[in-house]
């Protein structure tokens, strides 16, 4: 219990200017998976990062592992709308998540690429950094589990929309 506590600090503390924006806000209306929103799914994606690099003892740079997790999808959309620019939104929401991550936020080159490829190996070339790995594996274990609904896999899952970031 006190390592959930610890690893959801360090989500709020290297993603302290992301969660309270404006941008981030509007993705509690966008659903990613299942009933989960993008905002939820990227915080459960930022928090299981943190879980395996400390399961593994793995040395990463914890800030841009935190917010290249908090901005994967940072694409500002919902893409189960009928839209023709959602139709590949698989192969080409990394580089608009980056491009959005960019206008919005100071990044370094290890978060831009996280971000942009984090859907290896949908898009086939892979993460530069082992933070990129790292997302890309909790990015595809949050889908499924996320997909499946919690009932089946709350060993993955995290809720946090209701989570007062400024009090933590």
């Amino acid at each position: 219990m006190k390592k959930k506590r610890v690893l959801k600090k360090a989500v709020f503390h290297y993603g302290r200017d992301i969660l309270p924006s404006s941008g981030k806000n509007d993705e509690r209306t966008f659903i990613q998976h299942g009933a989960t929103s993008v905002y939820d799914h990227t915080f459960n994606v930022a928090y299981l990062s943190m879980y395996i690099a400390v399961l593994l003892r793995l040395k990463v740079n914890q800030r841009a592992l935190v917010r290249g997790a908090l901005l994967h999808d940072y694409c500002k959309y919902d893409w189960h709308n009928k839209d023709k620019s959602h139709r590949f939104h698989g192969f080409t929401h990394a580089k608009k998540a980056r491009e959005n991550a960019e206008k919005d936020f100071e990044l370094g080159e290890i978060e831009k690429n996280i971000i942009e490829r984090h859907m290896f190996p949908l898009n086939i070339v892979p993460p530069k950094f082992k933070e990129g790995f790292i997302v890309c594996i909790a990015d595809k274990i949050s889908a499924v589990s996320e997909t499946l609904g919690k009932r089946n896999s709350e060993r993955f899952h995290v809720e946090f929309s209701s989570v007062n970031f400024r009090s933590a």
